[in-house]
């Protein structure tokens, strides 16, 4: 089983421009969309978070059950849910502001030993950023790790929510020893600071880098550099996009018996490139349809 932990949310997607445009709510949030994309693709997956009990938090759960998704690690809670404002410029790239004072997903707590035969876990985003949460999924991804398990963080900075960026880029160095694959946009690692270079030594097996329109990168602890180009098609928006490369990451590489950092380290030329091809697909399509939106298995290649 694959879990992904961290905070599930409602986007409040602009219908048309200007400041008093018709709002659309979807749901979303990183770790939620890399689970539900998950679970579309057949990958056997669960969710760890904690998930208001109102309206939104609801249709979040369902929006879980519908794709496969366990949900037997979700916490409940009456805190409202997390709501995030998208903004979306000429290009159909989305910014975010966020409403998440109180809110239950920042509420987390270390949950007890995983199931046995829990093969990854992944991490990212807001859940990251907002305490107490942060400090709970960091606990957990360090007690995870030091049992083995493959772990995979994607940053997926909103700077809006991090009020120190110092303190925050050494949180992150420090989250790097227990971190298997790293995965992040060209945005994340230009704000971040550091390079590929010095992550690598820290303790990944690769780094993913995502450039949008200009395609995947994978550079390894080996020294192996793999470059594939974006799918072009039509963009409706970019949502869910760097959500779904993971997914597309953690479903592929298993094919490969690669759910360990000698393994990722180890991974062959040919065999990145076709991972990173097919995260390049699936992430193609979830650009074409309006809001965090992942494929499903019978729409990609085999």
């Amino acid at each position: 089983m694959i879990i992904v932990a961290g905070e599930s949310l409602i986007d409040l997607v602009p219908q048309e421009p200007g400041a008093l445009a018709p709002l659309l709510p979807r749901l979303g949030g990183g770790p939620y969309n890399t689970a539900v994309a998950l679970g579309r693709l057949g990958a056997r997956t669960g969710f760890c978070s904690r998930v208001s009990t109102d309206g939104f938090g609801e249709a979040l759960v369902d929006g879980l059950r519908t794709a496969g998704v366990d949900i037997s690690l979700v916490q409940r809670g009456p805190e409202p849910t997390t709501l995030a404002l998208a903004t979306l410029d000429e290009g159909g790239s989305a910014g975010y502001g966020f409403y998440a004072q109180g809110s239950a997903d920042r509420l987390f707590e270390l949950p007890p030993d995983l199931p046995s035969g829990v093969r990854a876990l992944a991490f990212g985003t807001c859940s990251l950023v907002l305490e107490p949460g942060a400090s709970a999924y960091e606990a957990l991804l360090r007690r995870e790790a030091g049992r083995g398990v493959f772990t995979l963080l994607d940053p997926n900075i909103r700077a809006g929510l991090i009020p120190d960026p110092d303190v925050y880029r050494a949180r992150f160095r420090s989250w790097l020893p227990y971190v298997t694959l790293l995965k992040l946009s060209r945005d994340d690692a230009e704000w971040l600071g550091g390079s590929v270079e010095e992550w690598l030594s820290a303790g990944p097996a690769a780094v993913v880098l995502t450039r949008g329109a200009d395609g995947l990168t994978v550079r390894t602890r080996s020294g192996a550099v793999i470059d594939v180009p974006a799918v072009r098609g039509e963009v409706a928006d970019t949502i869910g996009a760097g959500d779904t490369v993971n997914a597309a990451l953690l479903h592929r590489l298993p094919t490969h018996d690669a759910l360990s950092g000698r393994a990722l380290a180890a991974l062959g030329e040919d065999d990145w490139a076709g991972t990173l091809r097919f995260a390049a697909a699936a992430a193609a399509i979830t650009c074409s349809r309006p809001g965090a939106q992942p494929p499903y298995a019978r729409e990609l290649p085999a």
